[in-house]
C-alpha cells in the first residue's frame, strides 16, 4: 500500500526515509510537477485521458458502474457512495446539472483550497466525466467567495479547456456538449449545506431547503442535480484512467482509495497529507507531522472538522484507522478529514467556546432553535471561561443543546452542541474546575487569580 511523498518545504515536509519504491502522488501531484495548473502540463501528465476513455469507450451508465466498482465515497463529510448517488438521477430527458461544492467552510478543513489553486484541470475533468455519466450538459463550480485566487485560476482553466475543445460543443469530436461555470459565493458557512448552496446558486439567500424532494429529483432550478465536493470529483479522472480495480486496491475494505487529511493545531508540521484511507492517527501525527509541537503531549483531537466529536488521546485512538468505520467505532466521525490537534496545555473550555462561537456567527437565522440556541450556548460558555460559572451551568448547556440538535432546520444546528457534549463526556473535570475555581485548569489561564464571581 502506497504512502504519499511530500515536497520538502515548511508546510509539507518529506516523510521518514524509506526504500519503498511506491511513494507517489495522486491528487497532489502538483507538488512535484511545476505548472500543473496549465493545460499543456496537465495533458503531458496524462490529463484528460480519463475523459477520453469515458467518451470513447463507455456508455454513461457504464461510467456510473465503474465509479461504483471503485468504491469511491463522497469526501464532503457523509461518505455516501458517489456512483450510487449518480445512479439516483432519472434517466428521462430534460435538463440535469452537476454542482461541485467548493465552498469548504468547515473549520479545520483546507484541502480543496490547495487542489483548486494548483491543479484546476483535474477538477474540471472530473466534472465533465460526471456530467457525461448522468446526461448533463452543464456543470457548476460553487466556490467560496474568499477563495478569490482559486476562482481566478478556475476561470482561466475553463477558458483554456474551452479553447482546446475540452469544454463546450462537440467535445473531442464525440458529440458530447458540456459547459462549466464558475460561481463565486458570498462566504457563508451555511452554503456548504447542499440545499443552501443551490439556493445561493439560483441567486437567492443561502437558506436550507425542506427535504424531500432531494436534489437528485428536484435540485438546481428544480431539475435533477448531482452535488459532490471538489475532492470527490478530483478522484474521478484517476478511476477512469487507471480502472476501478486500481483505485479499490488502496484504502480499507469499506473506504477505498486515497484521502486528503488536513492536519492543523498543535503539531510540528501542519498541512495537507495525502494517504491511503485507513492510515492511523499515530502515523499521521507522529511519523509524518513530527508529533505534537514544543515537546508537549497530545491531549485530544478532532478527527473530521469542528462538527465532529472530540477524541481523547489514548493508544486505542491513535491506532485507529482514519476511515469512516474506524472513527465511528471510537464515537466520532471522519467528516471532512480535518484533523485538529490539541496539546496538554489547551483549556478545553476555551477551545469549545471558540468552536461554538463559530456556529453562532454562521447560523443563517432561518429557524429559532439554531438562531437563539447557539447564542445561549455561547453566553453560558463565555461565563464559564471568564470565571463566572454557576452551579447547574453544565446541565443547562446540555439541556439547551438537546433543544437545538434534531429540532433545527439543517445540520448546522445539529453540529453546534457536538463539541460541548463530547468535551463534557471526556473532560468534565475541566468544566467543573472553571465553576469552582473561576479559572482554567491548564494553560496561561491557570495562573490568573481566582475570580470572585466563581462563588455563584
Amino acid at each position: 500500500m502506497s504512502v504519499i511523498n511530500y515536497k520538502s518545504n515548511q508546510i509539507f515536509p518529506p516523510p521518514p526515509p524509506s526504500g519503498d519504491p511506491t511513494y507517489q502522488y495522486i491528487l497532489l501531484k502538483h507538488r512535484v510537477v511545476p505548472g500543473l495548473r496549465k493545460l499543456a502540463v496537465y495533458q503531458k501528465e496524462g490529463g484528460y485521458e480519463g475523459l477520453k476513455k469515458a467518451l470513447n469507450d463507455y456508455q454513461p451508465g457504464q461510467v456510473i458502474d465503474l465509479v461504483k466498482q471503485s468504491g469511491l465515497r463522497g469526501r464532503g463529510g457523509a461518505g455516501f457512495p458517489a456512483g450510487t448517488k449518480w445512479s439516483f438521477i432519472p434517466k428521462v430527458g430534460g435538463a440535469k446539472y452537476v454542482c461541485c461544492n467548493a465552498d469548504e467552510s468547515e473549520p479545520g478543513t483546507f484541502s480543496n483550497h490547495e487542489l483548486i489553486e494548483n491543479n484546476p484541470h483535474q477538477l474540471i475533468e472530473g466534472i465533465l466525466i460526471t456530467c457525461y455519466a448522468i446526461g448533463s450538459e452543464l456543470g457548476f463550480i460553487y466556490i467560496r467567495g474568499e477563495f478569490a485566487r482559486g476562482a481566478r485560476v478556475l476561470e482561466e482553466a475553463v477558458k483554456e479547456a474551452r479553447a482546446a475543445g475540452l469544454v463546450g460543443k462537440n467535445i473531442l469530436g464525440t458529440g458530447f456538449n458540456c459547459e462549466v461555470i464558475v460561481h463565486r459565493g458570498a462566504g457563508a458557512y451555511i452554503c456548504g449545506e447542499e440545499s443552501a448552496l443551490l439556493e445561493s446558486l439560483e441567486g437567492k439567500r443561502g437558506f436550507p431547503r425542506l427535504r424531500p424532494p432531494f436534489p437528485a429529483i428536484a435540485g438546481l432550478y428544480a431539475r435533477p442535480t448531482v452535488i459532490n465536493n471538489s475532492e470527490t470529483l478530483c478522484n474521478v479522472p484517476h478511476i477512469l484512467r487507471h480502472g476501478p480495480e486500481w483505485y479499490a486496491n488502496y484504502g480499507t475494505e469499506k473506504t477505498k482509495g486515497f484521502r486528503l487529511y488536513c492536519l492543523s493545531g498543535h503539531v510540528e508540521r501542519p498541512g495537507n497529507y495525502e494517504l491511503p484511507c485507513g492510515t492511523t492517527f499515530r502515523k499521521l501525527i507522529y511519523d509524518l507531522a513530527g508529533g505534537v509541537w514544543k515537546g508537549r503531549k497530545l491531549k485530544a483531537l478532532i478527527p473530521g472538522g469542528s462538527s465532529t466529536p472530540f477524541l481523547a488521546a489514548t493508544d486505542e485512538v491513535l491506532d485507529t484507522p482514519m476511515d469512516f468505520e474506524g472513527i465511528a467505532a471510537r464515537g466520532s466521525m471522519q467528516g471532512s478529514a480535518g484533523v485538529i490537534v490539541f496539546d496538554d496545555q489547551t483549556c478545553i473550555v476555551g477551545a469549545v467556546l471558540r468552536l461554538v462561537e463559530f456556529y453562532k456567527d454562521e447560523s443563517c437565522g432561518k429557524c429559532t432553535p439554531c438562531r437563539e440556541g447557539t447564542q445561549w450556548l455561547v453566553q453560558i460558555l463565555h461565563r464559564l471561561e471568564h470565571g463566572e460559572g454557576r452551579p447547574g451551568d453544565l446541565e443547562l448547556l446540555l439541556n439547551v443543546g438537546s433543544n437545538i440538535a434534531g429540532k433545527s432546520f439543517c445540520l448546522l444546528g445539529d453540529s453546534a452542541p457536538v463539541p460541548i457534549e463530547s468535551a463534557l463526556k471526556l473532560f468534565r473535570e475541566e468544566f467543573e474546575y472553571h465553576i469552582h475555581q473561576g479559572r482554567c485548569m491548564v494553560g496561561p489561564g491557570a495562573n490568573r487569580p481566582v475570580t470572585i464571581g466563581a462563588a455563584h
